[in-house]
């Protein structure tokens, strides 16, 4: 299932000579990049929903808390967790 997860823009990046903005987004205890292009209001601080490393709307810190806490509980946010030693024996 491709869902959109939410995240807490820490740090907001321009690459390319300014033309495209990333962020550094933390989504619980992981940090993965970004792209602000769909959402050039969003700024540092601001909670941001991204699907396929695509911030697609900014949404209140409340709601993106209850959506992460929800997907957690789901199981739908496997492939957000640090791999175990173990994990990666196996690829």
């Amino acid at each position: 299932m491709c869902l959109a997860i939410p995240g807490k823009i820490k740090t907001i990046e321009s690459q390319m000579d300014g033309m495209l903005r990333m962020a550094k987004v933390q989504f619980g205890g992981i940090t993965k990049e970004a792209s602000l292009e769909m959402v050039p209001q969003a700024k540092e601080g601001d909670y941001v929903l991204v699907h396929v490393g695509v911030a697609i709307s900014v949404v209140n810190e409340e709601e993106a808390k209850k959506t992460f806490e929800f997907l957690k509980e789901a199981g739908e946010l496997d492939e957000l967790e640090p791999a175990s030693i173990d994990q990666l024996k196996d690829k």
